[in-house]
């Protein structure tokens, strides 16, 4: 399990424990992984290819079952039981290509015929073998399951007689990009050129985020420049290809390419949307670069392109998460003075930070400042300054404001109102207790109450974690 991950070799770390397999044993360790049905699905490749072992039917059987019931089924595993069901008949170590090609090929029947109805129906001429969308989707079941090389080698089998697409090089491409192996990832890429597909932006972002996870920075920086110059329309980059890129260059100190990625994405107009732009403040301030994120935002300006409220408000919310409280006050008063109003998610931002780090007279001193500025509390506002009053033991004041949501005919989430009640009980005030849930009762019937708590009682009890 510590081994799971699809960048760890977890077939490497299960050879270096070195014990016997025996079918008993592999049938318990399917079992204890039911419902990791793709860690069980690797773990019943490797035990296969062991020597001294060969699966029994019973072994089989259980894997079958686990991958029948999954989510995955109509749409994936189904090629694969298909494929050990034959291998558990037929005493097979592997598939011959002439029974997979069988194999897919019914399975295309049964499941995507609709496909080809439609694109008659329409008079769409399609131009690809039935079969290569049911082995996409194999190869695709076996990428997700991080077993790329038996994927690669199955793919070597069958391309000479299944013509293989573009979506075929992508799944294999993005396989790899999964391990982490991203230089046998540019050579799918490369055979895929060669074949004369063409890479789309998917492709190249996959390929330029797995170098930089895999801190291959300057071989992400080549791809990217011919991605920039070099490659085709589909290809140009995006906000989210410039981030990457400028993340990873600021964490490795890189500032002046930094800049220069920077410039360049102002100046060609291709400016962050709010999550690419969390992502690039939150890379900048993690690497301990804010005075950078600072002057990302006077270029934005510079060009034309001044920082609207809910750029301000991703900004400070990646220095709120991550308790920079002086940064945070020192962007507000930026924000104000560019003249950005700040708005009720502003506040409320800044409240919760206050409460984190311990200081209930900052978060008071916000709270009148709203109503200074004329800012309108709204119930997120009440929830968070609520809690934090009950999380300091500011009793009276907490139910001042409990009060005030009550006058106010304000609704509570479920869940806040909950926690309140819970508060309430410890304190033994039967008449706010009283007073709370009446209110409530116009918003929450009974029947909605029962469904919550047993929601939260299959989450404590959940299958998967027995």
């Amino acid at each position: 399990m510590d081994n799971s991950f699809a960048y760890s070799n977890m077939e490497e770390a299960l050879d270096r424990v070195g014990f016997g397999l025996s079918t008993e044993l592999v049938a318990q360790i399917l079992q204890r992984l039911r419902f990791e049905e793709k860690l069980a699905f690797r773990f019943f490749t490797w035990a296969g290819h062991q020597e001294n072992y060969a699966h029994e039917p019973s072994v089989f059987n259980e894997m079958i079952d686990i991958l029948s019931t999954t989510k995955y089924k109509i749409k994936q595993f189904q090629i694969v039981c298909d494929m050990l069901d034959y291998m558990k008949r037929h005493n097979k170590n592997n598939v011959p290509v002439e029974v997979l090609l069988t194999i897919l090929r019914q399975y295309c029947e049964k499941y995507l015929t609709h496909v080809h109805k439609f694109a008659k129906k329409k008079r769409i001429r399609v131009k690809t073998q039935p079969e290569i969308n049911a082995f996409n989707l194999l190869l695709d079941a076996l990428c997700k399951c991080s077993l790329v090389v038996d994927a690669e080698g199955m793919f070597k089998r069958v391309k000479r007689k299944v013509k293989p697409d573009a979506n075929t090089y992508n799944i294999l491409f993005f396989g790899w990009c999964r391990v982490r192996n991203p230089k046998r990832a540019m050579k799918v890429l490369e055979e895929m050129i060669e074949m004369g597909l063409t890479p789309d932006n998917f492709t190249y972002s996959a390929a330029i985020d797995s170098f930089c996870r895999a801190g291959m920075v300057t071989d992400a920086v080549e791809l990217f420049e011919f991605m920039r110059l070099s490659g085709s329309t589909l290809s140009s980059p995006t906000a989210k290809n410039y981030v990457i890129m400028i993340v990873a260059l600021i964490k490795n100190d890189r500032m002046e390419e930094c800049f220069k990625y920077l410039e360049h994405m102002i100046s060609s107009g291709c400016l962050p949307d709010v999550t690419t732009y969390k992502e690039l403040i939150e890379g900048m301030c993690m690497a301990g670069k804010v005075d950078v994120a600072y002057k990302f935002l006077q270029q934005m300006g510079s060009k034309g392109y001044p920082p609207d409220i809910v750029t301000y408000n991703c900004f400070l919310k990646v220095l709120c998460d991550n308790k920079h409280s002086d940064e945070a006050l020192r962007l507000f008063g930026i924000m104000v003075e560019a003249g950005c109003m700040p708005s009720v998610q502003t506040y409320n931002m800044l409240i919760s930070m206050y409460f984190e780090m311990g200081d209930p007279d900052g978060a008071t001193e916000t709270w009148h400042k709203m109503d200074k500025n004329g800012c309108a509390q709204d119930i997120d506002s009440y929830c968070v300054m609520i809690e934090g009053l009950f999380g300091c033991n500011k009793v009276e004041e907490a139910c001042c404001l409990l009060e005030e949501v009550v006058n106010r005919r304000m609704k509570l989430p479920y869940r806040k109102f909950d926690i309140f009640l819970t508060q309430l009980s410890n304190l033994g005030d039967l008449r706010a207790i009283h007073r709370l849930s009446e209110h409530m009762r116009q918003f929450y019937n009974p029947a909605m109450a029962r469904r919550f708590a047993l929601n939260e009682k299959r989450k404590n009890t959940s299958l998967r974690g027995k």
